[in-house]
């Protein structure tokens, strides 16, 4: 499997430096690829797939939530794939872009009682994993998903984010 080509923007909002959101993503993203190559036999093209981290705020995600989803509301994540990708299938040069909402991110972490970085690293993987094709809007989907989080979470010594609360 390739390296990630992680791109990441800074927009707004109170994120942690950009050199500490890029080892967190980097750390996260390339677990989460090495389980999905592993136990889903991913394929992964021969050179690095660039993938984009958009950090911003409540405001700027409101807006895009509105315009893309047709809901007028803030958002923890939202991950836009360069184009649609079944889970299993070949992906291009471009996976897409995972826009993360800081205000939103830090509330839902402080209400969970759970650190700022796991959470974000939780909402990383998941955004990634919908790159990929996968969904959580059936049961089905969302158990097949949600495990894999669960695993990859693992891997980087983080708790299940589904087995913690009631979702």
């Amino acid at each position: 499997m390739s390296e990630l080509d992680i791109q990441i923007s800074v927009e707004e909002g109170g994120w942690p430096a950009e050199e500490h959101l890029r080892a967190l993503a980097t750390r996260a993203l390339e677990a989460a690829a090495r389980v999905l190559a592993r136990e889903e036999a991913q394929p992964f093209p021969p050179q690095a797939p660039e993938v984009s981290l958009v950090f911003t705020g409540d405001a700027e995600i409101r807006g895009i939530n509105a315009e893309w989803r047709g809901m007028d509301k803030p958002t923890n994540v939202l991950s836009f794939p360069a184009w649609p990708l079944t889970p299993g299938a070949m992906p291009g040069p471009m996976l897409g872009d995972i826009i993360l909402a800081e205000e939103t991110l830090a509330r839902e972490a402080m209400e969970l009682g759970k650190p700022f970085d796991d959470h974000l690293t939780h909402l990383l993987v998941h955004g990634f994993l919908h790159l990929f094709g996968y969904d959580h809007m059936e049961d089905g989907e969302a158990e097949k998903m949600e495990g894999l989080e669960t695993r990859i979470l693992a891997t980087l010594g983080l708790s299940d984010p589904y087995g913690d609360h009631p979702d």
